[in-house]
């Protein structure tokens, strides 16, 4: 899998402690890399890392992606051949009640990195994430392109926006050549086993099916590129591989502006009433309209191309939507009855496995090299 370049060698992972940053963790270990991690503590109860027992197989570092000298520290203390900075303030909602701690979190902390990546003086490849929702969101009906106007009416939006035209010019100011490859990568809304999350509406489903209770649904009618999270995952992967092995693939992206979306088919964009009906197509139960007309702005639709990605990576989604929710609700209800957090790190693992022997059959790329 992905040319086997990441076999014994160090990555630096910032946000293990998160949602997505804990799939990546668990994946990096299958592959045979050594894990850094670098992150404030788990936020939720419970906590993916804290079910998939990373603490005892990455080297686990606590610390605030807002402290430039603990982010050197680290990054330096570790050389990594790859990194993949994905530490952030997540959450659109808690972007308004928390605008300086979003911007500190997604602007200045990924400057941070790039700083500190800046002192490397061997071969790193780095993959700086940031949101489907950096573009300048005009409610088109087609997917948004990399070459599309970066905005946000939101300081989440905004902030990830921001945090593009810093890498984007630090990359050209201090990357463009040297043994440091910089890119930058976009996902959609991501689903999957283990988000605890508030203000998301997988976890809100989740906990009220368990609970016995009807799903409080926020905004039935917005629309998303719902994703399950191996999807960006393993396009964060073959880019890092891409930069750092010219000539795995035959088009050598450093050539050209390294940034990519990683979304979805056009069939899983779909409102959010419909995700939460096919939800209940395997747990069954109900849901109520929460619509609140003096909410906070959240926009009504977004969705990604991912023509680039196709085109450069030979790189595609694997699971439709209805394997997408019948993964991410299958891997809640095993755990919620089983009760154990072995249960979840070996329900992950094999879910990892399922993805990577789908990815085989289809012949991509990254699963064939």
């Amino acid at each position: 899998m992905f040319g086997d370049v990441f076999r014994n060698k160090t990555v630096w992972l910032s946000g293990h402690t998160g949602f997505k940053g804990a799939w990546l963790a668990q994946w990096l270990i299958q592959l045979g890399a050594r894990v850094h991690g670098f992150s404030l503590p788990p936020n939720t109860q419970p906590a993916l890392f804290d079910q998939l027992l990373l603490k005892g197989q990455v080297v686990h570092t606590v610390a605030d992606i807002r402290n430039a000298t603990q982010v050197r520290k680290s990054i330096v203390e570790c050389h990594p051949d790859f990194v993949f900075h994905l530490a952030a303030q997540s959450l659109v909602r808690l972007s308004y009640a928390k605008p300086l701690e979003t911007y500190e979190t997604n602007v200045l902390g990924t400057a941070h990195v790039l700083e500190a990546l800046r002192e490397l003086d061997r071969p790193c490849a780095a993959i700086c994430i940031t949101s489907d929702k950096c573009y300048e969101n005009r409610e088109w009906l087609h997917g948004y392109r990399e070459t599309d106007p970066l905005g946000g009416h939101d300081p989440y939006s905004a902030s990830k926006a921001a945090a593009e035209i810093v890498i984007a010019s630090h990359r050209r100011s201090f990357f463009s050549s040297g043994q440091v490859r910089i890119a930058s990568a976009r996902a959609g809304n991501v689903i999957g086993g283990g988000d605890w999350a508030a203000d998301r509406i997988v976890p809100d489903c989740m906990r009220a099916l368990q609970d016995g209770q009807p799903i409080p649904v926020r905004s039935k009618n917005a629309i998303r590129p719902w994703q399950h999270v191996l999807e960006p995952l393993s396009g964060y992967l073959w880019l890092a591989a891409a930069l750092s092995r010219p000539g795995l693939i035959k088009n050598d992206i450093r050539q050209v502006d390294p940034t990519f979306n990683f979304g979805p088919n056009p069939g899983c964009t779909r409102s959010v009433a419909e995700l939460v009906e096919q939800v209940l197509r395997y747990w069954p139960g109900s849901w109520q309209d929460h619509s609140d007309p003096k909410a906070v702005h959240e926009a009504r639709s977004l969705t990604l191309s991912t023509d680039k990605a196709h085109a450069l990576l030979e790189w595609k989604p694997v699971w439709d939507f209805s394997r997408t929710v019948a993964q991410t609700v299958g891997w809640y209800r095993e755990t919620f009855e089983a009760g154990e957090s072995t249960k979840a790190q070996a329900l992950t693992i094999r879910q990892l496995n399922d993805y990577m022997e789908d990815a085989t059959k289809l012949g991509l790329a990254w699963a064939a090299t």
